[in-house]
């Protein structure tokens, strides 16, 4: 199988595909979706983030770096370090691939599945030797051949701060465990596998429309319009997949973003941009607790 390259590029920038469909991004004004929590004493900032980027799109926004300097501690979905180690990629490349024999077009239905060899056929890919691929990781492999093609090939927001944070010993602290990042990404399709593959299909063909309608809402932080274009049509499609993957992980941690500040320390809450917004966003969860919410 020609994955090889896909492959590695998603065990170092993992979280890309939690949003398998949202292939468009840039960061080039000087607007952004930085926000500012303040409740009493209390600051935390919060950047939503994009995981993979385009050339153009350095350097950031202002917004980023003004919060960066300003905060004491930096908080990331999960160890980006752990996430780029060999071991990581091994194990994620061992769980993508279905045991005992099992292909993907048992889990399909046949209209599902000639819509998925199409979509390979035009990108020239076998689809016959990817069979064994579980349909999420599959899905990553085209997303990524998309995002290539779209010139987002570059480190994102996420491990560009990573390295700085690195280099200039600040605090480090990550919400959820490698372990359980690499689970979301392999199971975020089980019991769901049709809808799943039909849904991601149909948002890879339009991912180059969408490409100029993400970049306005993100540059200017229009928390509605991301929502729409980042969570609406997941939470209206794939109401499962939305519970999983944005939902109920902004649930679980909410507690490590309030609670790991010592008095008169910053954090900088550095996540994907669909955790933010919305009703089940992070800062709306912020509102509801006392903090007063500000845009950068």
């Amino acid at each position: 199988m020609r994955v090889r390259t896909p492959a590695g590029t998603a065990a170092r920038r993992l979280l890309v595909a939690i949003f398998l469909v949202l292939l468009s991004w840039s960061l080039a004004a000087a607007a952004s979706s930085v926000w500012r929590a303040r409740k009493g004493g209390e600051v935390i900032c919060l950047g939503g983030t994009f995981h993979l980027l385009r050339q153009v799109d350095y350097p950031l926004p202002t917004e980023f770096e003004r919060a960066f300097d300003s905060s004491d501690l930096i908080l990331f979905e999960t160890d980006i370090a752990k996430l780029q180690e060999p071991a990581t990629r091994s194990r994620l490349l061992a769980r993508a691939i279905y045991e005992n024999g099992d292909t993907i077009d048992r889990h399909l239905s046949p209209a599902t599945y000639a819509t998925l060899k199409e979509q390979c056929a035009a990108n020239s890919i076998p689809l016959e030797s990817m069979r064994r691929m579980r349909p999420s990781f599959l899905i990553l492999t085209l997303t990524m051949m998309e995002l290539q093609r779209l010139g987002v090939t570059e480190e994102g927001v996420d491990q560009h701060f990573h390295s700085r944070a690195v280099k200039g010993k600040k605090m480090i602290g990550a919400l959820e465990t490698v372990e359980e990042q690499l689970d979301f990404l392999v199971t975020m399709a089980d019991g769901n596998e049709d809808q799943f593959v039909r849904h991601s299909l149909r948002e890879l063909k339009g991912a180059r429309e969408e490409f100029g309608r993400l970049a306005g809402a993100w540059r200017s932080g229009d928390a509605a319009g991301l929502e729409e274009l980042l969570t609406g049509r997941m939470k209206r499609e794939q109401p499962i997949l939305y519970r999983r993957l944005i939902s109920e992980r902004n649930r679980a941690w909410l507690p490590g973003i309030v609670a790991r500040r010592k008095p008169g320390q910053t954090s900088f809450v550095l996540v994907g941009a669909a955790h933010l917004v919305g009703e089940d966003g992070i800062i709306e969860a912020l509102k509801k607790m006392g903090y007063v919410v500000e845009k950068l």
